[in-house]
């Protein structure tokens, strides 16, 4: 069995796979007690560890202390790449993109092998672009809805308010509504931009994946949500991606 890890900032998600199928896969809060619980009983059969990452250092550390508690098999952190399966990097240094980003344009690469964007709606919001070819047109990293709430509260002390889950943009009447209904006013204007750049580049199709994707959804982006996308990008460059 292989190990696939995708170690956001926030988010720890995991797949066990083997023989080109997901046989168990979850999601854990990076600095929960034991984030890798479920996989008790697993370890013995694990053979590989293979990690997307951008976490921090003191998180990498972490997380390899957590995996050498549990398996003495290797652990290999899988970085961006100047081209993988068709799919070219637009970076002249390719260690400079998130391995996160890489690995979801390769999950939706291998998905559609057309033109296509695909958006990460997690503590930061990526979106990236790519071509008919392969060739990655470039893309944005935008600050994610957790990001900007904790902004307002901490970088402006005197704005205080409840955060709600809404999709309304209307006009606040009410500190709250102004921040939870701003902050959707600028999540409909990503969509929008999005929108135009589709057609501007013949983009065909949308990949979202990520904990706020459904904000996007909610707002008009007509998109296919994958939930483990960076996963199945990483399990590809692997060879142990999931049948389609």
């Amino acid at each position: 069995m292989i190990l696939l890890i995708d170690a956001g900032n926030t988010r720890l998600k995991w797949r066990l796979a083997m023989s080109g199928a997901a046989a168990v896969e979850g999601v854990s809060v990076i600095g929960a007690p034991e984030p890798l619980k479920e996989l008790e009983g697993y370890w013995a059969h694990v053979s590989g560890v293979f990690v997307s990452s951008v976490a921090s250092r003191s998180a990498k550390e972490r997380l390899d202390a957590l995996l050498g508690s549990h398996t003495v098999a290797p652990v290999q952190y899988c970085w961006s790449e100047s081209a993988r399966m068709g799919l070219v990097n637009s970076y002249k240094d390719v260690s400079l993109m998130g391995a996160d980003r890489w690995h979801a344009m390769l999950g939706g690469w291998v998905r559609c092998g057309a033109a296509f964007a695909v958006i990460d709606a997690g503590s930061a919001v990526t979106v990236d672009y790519v071509g008919p070819d392969g060739g990655h047109i470039g893309g944005y990293i935008l600050p994610g809805l957790q990001m900007m709430r904790r902004s307002l509260k901490v970088d402006a002390a005197r704005i205080g308010f409840e955060h709600h889950d809404v999709l309304s943009t209307t006009p606040g009447q009410s500190t709250g509504e102004c921040v939870n209904n701003g902050l959707s006013w600028l999540s409909e204007a990503i969509v929008h931009r999005l929108l135009r750049d589709l057609s501007a580049y013949n983009l065909g199709s949308v990949f979202l994946t990520g904990g706020d994707a459904w904000r996007f959804q909610g707002l008009g982006l007509q998109s296919v949500f994958v939930e483990g996308l960076v996963l199945d990008g990483l399990g590809q460059r692997v060879g142990v991606g999931q049948d389609k």
